[in-house]
């Protein structure tokens, strides 16, 4: 079911979760893991298209998450599902680390010529974006025979436990697992609006300044010798942290430290790539800055479970045997991402960034009629709205999140909320103006129903 009225909103016909909901949400609750991170709001999806999602009591929401950053180019894209229609009816699997296919190939010579990293490249193909993190750290340590990594307080790169020893975006991640799995360091991400040691509002400057003098003179003179340091994983929008972008004096100065010091740079755009910033990657975002080693997933396969390890060719030396993956590299899964490519140059990066700016500029008007929005930030259709109990004190107010979060669900809005106190706005990129319209309306009454 789609809304047919001349402007299209959502629909909502019961009380929610309806009870056709209920019945799925009550058998969840008792044969699948209590583990899933899920919000206080209970949507369940029957069927989904474009930027409407339909629950099993016909239920319309207006989607402005695209399954947490993954569906690119909304639900069920025509383009998306034909082609994948045409490859299941001729090759679902045959496993591409012991036998060959057209598509690896194909894929990996087409974000060869894509990303952002200088000179050739070579790509490991895998199932998520944890698993194109563990390739990264894998790599890393087998190309510079070193242990060490730096990552971001506030980051997140996966749950598994390579992945895991990088995140630190909450402590629910990392509680009941002692210790860390990997040598990892952890330093201030250079958040503008929240200086690390006064949680107060500074310049990019500044920030980079002090970050940078953290790693500098402060870890390479004691614990983390540069010498031993494989790695730093950099997201260049933080994520789960709270959509913070980094400061491009900052990225720069961190390709400084790694030419200067042989390490690589490993950059994850799990979240932030495929068009999600308004170009392709948010590492286009920062002229002439390149990355050794790229992660990709979420939007890269409209949906397909795909991830990938982009390396500098003479990067990914690593001997016959080191790194494989039944699944990873899937025909059907490598199909999504080609189709998913194509679709994104032929117009939908162009609008992520008109239509995302189109968005920011509401959502900042938003900001000026509410005390309680403190911050508003990101590029493209990757914004954070960061809510704060006023704006003389800046001081977190996380309840006021969930309850904004949970009021929107309620009128038909799906967003759902990163770091602390943040509204992650990450829609498919296939959003409208009008779309936009209808999300902000409905945004802005429940902030008002909220305080």
């Amino acid at each position: 079911m789609t809304p047919t009225t001349e402007l299209q909103k959502p629909i909502i016909k019961t009380e929610l979760p309806g009870p056709k909901s209920r019945e799925i949400i009550e058998a969840d609750a008792q044969y699948v893991t209590p583990s899933y991170p899920r919000p206080d709001y209970k949507l369940v999806a029957d069927h989904a298209q474009g930027v409407w999602i339909t629950d099993p009591d016909e239920n319309v929401f207006l989607d402005c998450n695209a399954g947490v950053a993954v569906c690119s180019t909304g639900h069920c894209h025509p383009e998306i599902v034909k082609a994948l229609q045409k490859q299941v009816s001729e090759l679902i699997h045959l496993c591409g680390t012991d036998f060959y296919y057209r598509h690896m190939p194909q894929l990996g010579k087409k974000l060869n010529e894509i990303v952002p990293i200088d000179g050739p490249t070579k790509t490991h193909f895998a199932n998520s974006g944890a698993e194109a993190i563990e390739t990264a750290l894998k790599l890393a340590m087998y190309h510079t025979r070193r242990q060490k990594f730096i990552s971001f307080f506030g980051s997140f790169h996966g749950r598994t436990l390579g992945a895991l020893s990088l995140t630190s975006s909450k402590k629910a991640q990392r509680l009941g697992f002692m210790r860390q799995a990997l040598d990892v360091v952890h330093i201030p991400y250079p958040n503008t609006f929240r200086h690390f040691a006064n949680e107060l509002p500074t310049d990019e400057a500044t920030i980079t300044r002090d970050v940078i003098n953290w790693i500098e003179k402060r870890l390479f003179q004691t614990t983390t010798p540069p010498e031993e340091v494989a790695g730093i994983v950099l997201e260049v929008v933080q994520g789960e942290g709270g959509y913070v972008p980094a400061p491009k004096a900052f990225v720069k100065e961190l390709r400084r430290i790694c030419d200067e010091n042989g390490i690589m740079l490993i950059v994850d755009e799990v979240q932030s790539g495929m068009g999600r910033t308004g170009k392709m990657f948010a590492l286009d975002h920062h002229e002439g800055v390149k990355a050794d080693i790229i992660c990709l997933a979420k939007g890269l396969g409209s949906g397909m479970p795909i991830g990938a390890c982009v390396a500098r060719a003479d990067i990914m030396d690593w001997h016959k045997g080191a790194h494989a993956s039944t699944f990873g590299g899937n025909p059907v899964a490598l199909t999504a991402a080609l189709k998913t490519i194509e679709l994104l140059e032929n117009g939908l990066v162009e609008n992520s960034r008109e239509v995302g700016e189109y968005l920011e500029t509401g959502l900042n008007r938003l900001k000026e009629k509410y005390d309680c929005i403190g911050d508003v930030r990101g590029l493209g259709m990757m914004l954070g709205v960061e809510f704060v109990t006023d704006k003389k004190s800046l001081e977190a107010a996380p309840e006021l999140r969930d309850k904004i979060e949970y009021a929107c669900y309620e009128r038909g809005l799906i967003i759902l909320g990163c770091g602390s106190n943040t509204i992650r706005w990450s829609p498919p990129l296939i959003l409208s103006k009008e779309n936009v319209d209808v999300a902000l309306q409905i945004f802005d009454e429940a902030i008002a129903e909220s305080l």
